[in-house]
């Protein structure tokens, strides 16, 4: 009877491992999904890394691709500069009360100087 049990409960075990072992393979990010299908995302170094497949798989299983080499440019060439912007502070903003002689402004002041 014990061997019966033993017998049953190990065939309940093997049934749940995997056939032939397979290994899991790194899945390639991609920055946007690309297709209908079910898309998710996980964040990796910062960015949204999509994939197709199951939520919440594990973050070692991704991979962003490799860099692409830099396109070469030409020797005559000049890079392009991004040129930033320092944010304005509002403490130095300063009202402008344009002269315009039909502006709600002069009217008001006329009105409550007739008065």
């Amino acid at each position: 009877m014990k061997q019966i049990r033993l017998v049953a409960c190990a065939i309940c075990v093997a049934s749940l491992l995997p056939i032939g072992g397979t290994t899991a393979q790194a899945i390639q990010c991609l920055v946007a999904p690309t297709s209908q299908k079910h898309w998710t995302y996980r964040l990796i170094d910062e960015r949204k890394c999509w994939y197709e497949g199951k939520a919440m798989i594990s973050k070692s299983l991704l991979r962003w691709p490799p860099q692409a080499p830099a396109a070469q440019t030409n020797a005559g060439e000049v890079p392009i500069k991004i040129l930033t912007v320092k944010p304005n502070n509002p403490l130095d903003a300063q009202a402008l009360v344009p002269n315009v002689p039909d502006s709600f402004e002069s009217r008001w002041r006329a009105r409550a100087i007739l008065d």
